[in-house]
């Protein structure tokens, strides 16, 4: 089961995080995160904002990663936000938004990357979490799935290990102090072994 409760508790002591809450469960209302195994959607930003609050993160950090995902999956476009939520958040989550128009798959990560580079730590712990989140949910589900959660996704399962091991290596290049990025590498190397054990090579 998802744990929440720090970043639960934020909203309650903190009006941006708490109303940044309610913007993201509006947002994602009915919205089913792809290889989640029909989990809610909005499990997913909890779970990155959880993840930033048990690290003792700002206010508008936690704010940013309940949003990461908003314009993405709805309407809501940036200027909204920056109105709504100040320029440090609106900022944030311009950031860690994908240039969907951009095709292949793995240029536009290249790009988004770059992106997240740029924009500084704070954008990085979000990205780094979100990464995080991601890898996690998606082993649950291969535990039950295996290769079939492969179907969800938006690109073909190789191709997204692969971007996460770029990830990984861009947050070691350039965060290597960030709190969790040691689990993420495990959660990686778990989610490597999980497929490995699934389908091993010929002989073995």
């Amino acid at each position: 089961m998802l744990s929440t409760t720090r970043i639960e508790a934020a909203a309650e002591r903190s009006p941006l995080v708490g109303e940044a809450f309610e913007a993201a469960r509006t947002a994602h209302a009915g919205q089913i995160r792809n290889g989640s195994g029909g989990r809610p959607y909005i499990e997913h930003p909890m779970a990155v904002a959880e993840e930033l609050a048990r690290n003792g993160c700002s206010d508008t950090v936690l704010a940013a990663a309940l949003l990461h995902d908003v314009v993405e999956e709805s309407e809501i476009e940036i200027e909204q936000l920056c109105e709504q939520f100040g320029d440090p958040v609106g900022d944030l989550v311009s950031a860690l938004t994908d240039a969907e128009e951009i095709e292949p798959y793995e240029r536009r990560k290249e790009v988004h990357r770059a992106d997240v580079e740029a924009a500084g730590r704070e954008a990085l712990m979000i990205y780094g979490a979100d990464k995080l989140a991601n890898i996690r949910a998606l082993r649950r589900v291969y535990a039950d799935q295996g290769e079939a959660v492969g179907d969800e996704l938006k690109a073909p399962l190789d191709v997204k290990v692969a971007v996460w091991e770029a990830d990984a290596r861009l947050l070691r290049s350039v965060y290597p102090d960030l709190p969790f990025l040691g689990e993420l590498e495990d959660e990686l190397d778990g989610l490597r072994k999980d497929r490995l054990a699934a389908d091993p090579p010929p002989g073995t």
